[in-house]
Order: structure tokens, then sequence, then C-alpha cells
């Protein structure tokens, strides 16, 4: 699928020369995952984006948040709906101006590593994935969830063939038995479960400091350039959530956002009654981006530059929350 990106930048320029404001963009591509169910599907199949917008969108669909900060960086893709904060982390250490824009979904219980059933490996023998094989999307939320549960076991991940998997191949490679172990989320989560145990539970997770969630972000010079627009995505979004929220809406919604997921209404209801959608007052709250995002994401990146995987993190991650357009939506 070509991925196309249209930025007003030439015309934006034109018109402040002409002593006129600058034109947003007319139409934008946004990025999200298939097998991950949420509200804004829901938003995105009716239109609901495009009539609050006034612009038209291109929306494609990514395996892993590594390959949105691809696209983001080079100019396909405008925003990015659910980008895990690890992989978010990782471009915005490599000198990516990305900025998060709002708390997409939590998910403790819907993203995890999967160990062969066959192999008998739970939480109380984990030392014994010592020279195992495990694929894993690196500089993924998955990524980061395994290097902490892996600290937290005593295992040593230098005894251990660590292979680069999407969860989609890393499910496959389970399911024959080619790898011991494999780390993923949505649809290829519940896939491994079907051949295979987790070692820890979300709440167990947590307690060891793995929160797990997603963002909308985007590039910061982009979301200057079109903070109507931004704001009117997110608007849209939280419009979405709160419908969502309330269960009256789950028989309308269900089956267009399982469609627009490309799933079933039975494994879409099981995927997201997982989830959590933070309202926008929660999401401004000290807890998300009032400074907790900011702190986690210093937090993950020191984790992986001392497990290897980046070479070095920044000395703060403040600048790479713009809370503005949300704000600005809450008051729409």
């Amino acid at each position: 699928m070509m991925i196309k990106s249209t930025l007003m930048g030439a015309a934006a320029a034109m018109a402040v020369l002409a002593g006129t404001s600058a034109v947003s963009a007319q139409e934008i591509t946004v990025g999200y995952f298939l097998e991950w169910p949420m509200p804004f599907q829901y938003a995105k199949a009716t239109g609901m984006y495009d009539e609050a917008m006034g612009v038209t969108i291109n929306w494609v669909s990514f395996d892993t948040g590594t390959a949105m900060s691809a696209a983001m960086a080079s100019g396909d893709v405008q925003l990015s709906v659910s980008q895990g904060v690890p992989p978010f982390v990782v471009a915005t250490s490599a000198g990516q101006d990305l900025q998060i824009l709002d708390v997409a979904v939590t998910y403790s219980e819907n993203d995890n590593c999967v160990v062969l059933e066959a192999l008998e490996i739970d939480k109380d023998s984990a030392i014994e994935l010592e020279g195992k094989k495990v694929a894993v999307p690196l500089g993924t939320a998955a990524h980061y969830g395994f290097l902490k549960q892996m600290s937290h076991f005593g295992v040593d991940i230098g005894t251990m063939e660590v292979v680069d998997m999407a969860p989609p191949d890393g499910a496959a490679a389970l399911a024959q038995g080619s790898v011991d172990m494999a780390c993923g989320w949505g649809g290829s989560l519940r896939r491994m479960m079907e051949h295979g145990n987790i070692l820890l539970t979300g709440a167990e997770k947590e307690e060891l400091g793995i929160l797990v969630f997603d963002v909308t972000s985007g590039p910061a010079g982009w979301v200057a350039e079109n903070s109507d627009v931004v704001t009117a995505f997110l608007q849209v979004t939280a419009e979405a959530n709160a419908m969502w929220a309330d269960e009256a809406n789950h028989d309308t919604m269900l089956p267009v956002i399982a469609k627009d997921a490309g799933m079933d209404p039975d494994a879409t209801l099981a995927t997201i009654s997982t989830f959590g959608f933070p309202t926008v007052e929660e999401q401004l709250s000290a807890k998300w981006l009032g400074g907790g995002a900011q702190e986690f994401m210093k937090g993950v990146a020191d984790v992986f530059v001392e497990a290897g995987s980046i070479d070095a993190a920044l000395d703060s991650y403040v600048d790479n929350v713009n809370v503005d357009p949300l704000t600005a939506a809450n008051g729409m």
C-alpha cells in the first residue's frame, strides 16, 4: 500500500507572505494498528473525523510502533494512534522530534511474553529461560516489558538468543516451536496464548513499574503548524471514548469497531474489555501527561541504555509532551 502525504508547508508559507493566516493541512495520513480495537475506530469508520476536521484522512496500518516512527520521520504519516511509549522513546532518544499528544489506551493485560507450553516454565522457574530463543519486537512496549521481566527474574539476557520479530511473526514462530518464547500484543498475543503461558499478570507487571500505555503522537513541527487540526482530531477521539464508556452504545459501536480492526465481535469484545481509555481530565493529571508520562519515559530510556538497546537517553522528555492541543480539545 502506498502511503500518501500532503503537507501544506508551501501553501502556508505563501499565505504568510501574503499577509493572511497559515493554511492547515487539507489531507493527512494517520497510522494505526489492526487487531487492536479501540473506540476511535468507530469514529474512523463513520466519518466523524473527516466531518469535524474538514480534511481528508488517509488511514494506514502498521505492525509496530517503530515502523510508525519511521513513517513520521519520512513525512509519510502525520499522526500515529496508539504508538507504544517505548518506540516513541527510542525515536526521540535518537533525535527524532516527536511529541506525545494524548494517552490513547492503557493495557497492562494485553501486552506480554508467552513461554512455549512444552517447556513448562512459569514464574517460579523463569531462570530456565537462560539460553533460550525469544522473539521480541525490538524497541516496543513488549521489548521493554521483556527486559524488565527478565531483570526481575534474574535471567541473564546475554545467554538468550533474541530475535527481532513483529508480533504476528512471533506468534507464528511460537506455534511452530521455532522459538521458546515470544512477546507481543493484541491478536498476536491471543494466538501466542494458544501455545504457551505468561509469566506475570498485568497487575503483577504494574507492581514492578511496568506501565503499559500507548499515545497519539506526531512530528513537533507539523503539530505546531496544524494545531487546529490536531485539536479537532483529539476532540473526536475523546468523544468516541466517551461514547464507548456508556455501555448503552456497545451494541452499536462493537460491530463497526470489529470490522475496522479486522476481527470478529467476540474477539473484539474480549480484547477491548482489557483496555482502559482515560478521560481528557485524567490524561492531563499528574499521573499521566502532567508529569508521570515524562518520568516514565526517562525510566524506559535508562533501561534501554543499560540493556544496550539505545546509545543514550535524553536528560529529560518533558519537551516531547505537548498538552496544548488536548487542553484546547477539552474546552471544545
